[in-house]
């Protein structure tokens, strides 16, 4: 069962209402697998041409944890990262399109491990991680509600596009 998971309001990440985020949307496409696709602009580089290292990191300690949220859009699982390992295989090109995928792979209690990678436009590995997740303490996550952390799937109109690139 493939389905879009919510985005926040604020996250760097996801949050459709940052102004300086990169707006990722993530679709789960099979239990604990999770892609997105995106075009890094300019603003995103470190090098010229090339993803900033840490926008990198960024988006792989994002779709590691995605993986691992579940497949019940209304209770997602939330972890914090305790570790990510990274591989810089290639640069990461701005202006071209990237594909990103994340696999949940262990769990054992209030922690599990992932894997994220990027793909250029060709297929080739651009880079990739693994991490270490714990999950968000009960008492924090009980206290949080998720309509006031906007967390919810948007209309793709309402997302200000810059997984498009825009």
């Amino acid at each position: 069962m493939s389905f879009r998971q919510a985005s926040s309001k604020h996250c760097f990440v996801c949050g459709v209402e940052n102004p300086f985020g990169l707006h990722l949307k993530f679709t789960q496409s099979a239990p604990g697998e999770v892609f997105t696709d995106f075009i890094a602009p300019e603003h995103y580089q470190g090098y010229p041409g090339v993803v900033h290292g840490g926008i990198v990191a960024a988006m792989l300690d994002e779709v590691t944890g995605r993986a691992l949220m579940g497949d019940d859009p209304q209770s997602p699982r939330f972890m914090f990262t305790a570790r990510l390992e990274l591989r810089y295989r290639q640069n990461v090109p701005v202006g071209l399109p990237l594909h990103l995928v994340g696999q949940a792979l262990k769990e054992k209690g209030r922690t599990a491990t992932a894997s994220g990678k990027i793909f250029g436009p060709d297929g080739s590995l651009l880079a990739e991680a693994e991490a270490l997740l714990v999950d968000v303490p009960t008492h924090i996550v009980e206290g949080t509600s998720l309509e006031e952390l906007g967390w919810k799937v948007y209309p793709d109109d309402l997302e200000q596009g810059a997984n498009a690139g825009e």
